[in-house]
């Protein structure tokens, strides 16, 4: 039985599994078809098609690129892209670059605000492998390990998400400035859990300037949502991605395999990515 999960991370960005642990819990969850989304990193593209091989599992290319709309964040996955290609490398590490001083900042208002956390270990990993991606997720588990939030939830809610006082926003690309470097890229774009961040209303917009898919299936997606999406994507002649957005975050209460694509989609998935090979 076909069971694919196109949306997980693993430690080269704010996952906590590395390659291999991953890559075994997909198999322990009976998954056939996986794909790592690190953010704005294809650092462990190479060493999960391997290990994903030897498990008897496929594994198809991935990446979640965060762009910037109205000072949120608008997340867009790519698939079945060249992770080699020179002009797309070259992008997301001005990305990753992005990432490190946002972090930074996001240190220093920790500290103004009375809860001062280290952040120099992170931003000197960083350093050290220059294709690991940054982000708040590891800012929280610091906040975890210095006893000022009970988990990574509380972190986001009280603190690290947008309104709240250690919120530190970042600049970077337009969503279809984000579209058209995956495509370049001999990608497939798709616009990760739109119903997470109120974007039903991009998705036509999007869709016209050339948008590929919409993430229908995602853990923050209710019954209701996934219909809804469903239903646009197939008004607006969209493909569906769908996963389980697993990071091995215990708070989230996630494995991989816990929200699936149905075997269909991947199939209509499959259709065009070997068309435009």
């Amino acid at each position: 039985m076909t069971r694919v999960d196109l949306h997980l991370h693993t430690t080269a960005s704010d996952g906590r599994c590395s390659p291999h642990e991953l890559v075994e819990r997909a198999a322990q969850a009976a998954l056939t078809v996986i794909a790592v989304t690190d953010h704005d990193t294809t650092a462990a593209v190479s060493d999960v098609h391997r290990l994903a091989a030897e498990r008897g599992m496929e594994a198809v290319t991935g990446i979640e690129i965060t762009a910037i709309e109205d000072g949120r964040d608008v997340h867009i996955l790519g698939y079945f892209f060249d992770p080699l290609n020179e002009a797309l490398g070259t992008w997301l590490a001005a990305q990753r670059a992005a990432r490190i001083a946002r972090v930074e900042a996001i240190g220093a208002r920790l500290e103004a605000l009375g809860m001062p956390v280290d952040v120099r270990p992170l931003v000197s990993q960083a350093a050290r492998e220059p294709r690991r991606s940054l982000g708040r997720p590891q800012v929280a588990r610091l906040m975890i390990e210095a006893g000022y939030v009970a988990d990574s939830r509380e972190a986001f809610d009280r603190w690290l998400s947008l309104g709240c006082p250690a919120f530190v926003p970042r600049a970077g690309p337009a969503p279809e400035t984000v579209i058209d470097a995956i495509h370049d890229a001999g990608g497939i774009a798709s616009l990760a859990h739109p119903g997470k961040r109120g974007l039903e209303a991009r998705v036509a917009p999007l869709a016209a300037h050339g948008l590929d898919a919409v993430e229908a299936f995602h853990p923050d997606h209710d019954g209701l949502l996934v219909d809804r999406y469903v239903g646009l994507a197939r008004e607006l002649k969209l493909l569906i991605t769908g996963g389980s957005d697993f990071h091995g975050d215990p708070a989230h209460g996630l494995e991989p395999g816990s929200v699936t694509l149905p075997p269909g989609e991947w199939a209509r998935l499959q259709k065009v990515r070997h068309a435009r090979r």
